[in-house]
């Protein structure tokens, strides 16, 4: 099993940012995408079938699956129940934070700023989705953020397109970018594994 969030990370160029309203639909989706070359699978928790898709979607060989949008530790608790691979927030909180890292489990913190970022380094993290990359002021300012700090390597995620994610994939400290356009409404499966397959050969 993958251990670290670094190897997480350096598993593909995307990690797709799944919306999941059907539970029947997670583990034909999955299937999808891991055949197309994305393994790293990132299920929000935005919907109530979330923890049950987590847990078909865990089925598919291959398939490194994770919870995003956790935001408070009730949530943590319950999709470790439902034994999430690795934890993605939009946000970073002491207390939040800090459960996550005594557990041991890979964890993706979001950051926007400077703050959000000293904060994850004294809780010992020094990988971060950088979020909501566009409209927080875009690889500008992430190269501007990044300069400070050396250590610190990042997840673009929020606004970014098979067309930018180069651009982004293209600046060392960043080793994959998340992202929603693999999965577009109404995309049948067939749709989705050449979304995947395109996202995946992506280079910066």
């Amino acid at each position: 099993m993958t251990t670290t969030i670094a190897d997480i990370m350096r598993t593909s160029p995307v990690i797709p940012v799944l919306v999941i309203d059907d539970a029947a639909h997670a583990r034909p989706l999955a299937e999808a995408l891991v055949k197309g070359g994305l393994r790293v699978l990132e299920v929000t928790l935005r919907t109530p079938a979330a923890i049950e898709a987590i847990a078909e979607m865990k089925k598919v060989a291959g398939a490194i699956v994770g919870a995003g949008t956790v935001v408070n530790t009730d949530q943590f608790e319950q999709v470790m129940k439902a034994d999430a691979e690795f934890i993605v927030s939009p946000g970073l909180t002491e207390r939040l934070g800090d459960a996550i890292v005594r557990s041991g489990v890979p964890y993706l913190p979001g950051v926007a700023n400077a703050g959000d970022i000293m904060r994850g380094l004294d809780l010992g993290l020094t990988h971060f989705k950088f979020f909501p990359a566009e409209t927080s002021g875009g690889l500008k300012a992430l190269k501007a953020l990044a300069a400070p700090f050396y250590q610190a390597r990042f997840c673009p995620t929020g606004g970014v397109s098979l067309a930018t994610a180069p651009d982004w994939l293209g600046f060392d400290p960043v080793l994959c970018v998340g992202g929603s356009w693999i999965t577009p409404k109404g995309a049948s499966l067939d749709q989705v594994e050449t979304l995947a397959r395109e996202a995946a050969g992506l280079k910066g």
